[in-house]
């Protein structure tokens, strides 16, 4: 059995398509503003391909890079600045964060209507008691949504989540049991973590941590998204041995080219929501 590969990139080409076609009938384009503070090279990539997205649907970009000695009142105000500017409708800012801002405030402080990240704790919050006006964390969107892309029913399917980080393990659980299936959350503490991956009729691998999970790991045939980004000798890679894994899995996402385009379709997604629910209040 060879697995078959789930193109991120082609999903989330497919949902800028829409976007942008979209965005013709409107009067005026969303707004989405990111914020970057400091030179860290792989934030300001990040940061470079979504202002690049943006500008391919038709957004507004309003892009903010701060220097690295920024203080935290001086974040707080410019977020407090764009809360009310009527021409933003989302606002990201790029993590991590210098040490000293606290990144907690700086999440709070953003208008819960315009957290596009889906991390204010009243987004959470409507994401765990199934209220979808709130904006949903984008990667774990992208996670559901190329799972769903397999057409594999899901219903009762026993879903193995490896990680438990706000930005990713506990939401992905979260949309996965609204999508009926039998939620496992497995972390650093969890006895025989073979075992209980290779339970998994859906495996979401979400450590950090390459190599973490190998081919004698997987249920034969089992769906598995890798959202694991680490450097290897210079080379992006997984949390997944993906020559190992392929071999057993039924569907797999590379690195790159998996979720990672997904979490930026995502972005623009939410931005759009974010419009929207704005017009309607």
């Amino acid at each position: 059995m060879t697995a078959q590969i789930i193109n991120g990139e082609a999903i989330a080409k497919k949902i800028r398509e829409n976007i942008a076609q979209e965005i013709l009938t409107l009067k005026t384009p969303p707004g989405l503003a990111v914020i970057l503070v400091g030179s860290d090279p792989a934030s300001q990539n990040y940061v470079n391909m979504k202002e690049k997205n943006c500008l391919e649907v038709g957004f507004q970009s309003f892009v903010k890079r701060l220097p690295a000695e920024t203080t935290e009142k001086e974040l707080l105000k410019l977020i407090k600045q764009l809360n009310t500017n009527d021409h933003v409708h989302g606002i990201l800012v790029q993590l991590p964060l210098p040490d000293h801002i606290n990144e907690l405030k700086v999440i709070m402080t953003i208008a819960p209507e315009k957290d596009v990240d889906g991390f204010h704790p009243i987004n959470a919050g409507k994401l765990l008691v199934g209220d979808a006006t709130g904006l949903v964390p984008c990667t774990p969107a992208g996670v559901v949504e190329l799972i769903k892309s397999t057409g594999v029913e899901l219903k009762g399917k026993h879903a193995v989540v490896i990680g438990r980080s706000n930005i990713v393990g506990k939401p992905v659980a979260l949309l996965l049991l609204q999508e009926h299936c039998t939620v496992t959350i497995c972390h650093s503490r969890t006895q025989d973590l073979a075992a209980v991956v290779r339970s998994g009729d859906i495996v979401v691998a979400a450590v950090g941590k390459a190599k973490l999970v190998t081919g004698d790991m997987i249920k034969p045939g089992a769906i598995v998204i890798d959202v694991g980004t680490n450097r290897v000798d210079g080379k992006l890679t997984g949390d997944v041995v993906f020559d190992e894994v392929s071999k057993v899995a039924g569907y797999i996402t590379p690195v790159p080219g998996g979720v990672g385009p997904m979490t930026r379709a995502y972005l623009l997604k939410n931005t759009m929501q974010a419009y929207k629910n704005l017009a309607r209040s």
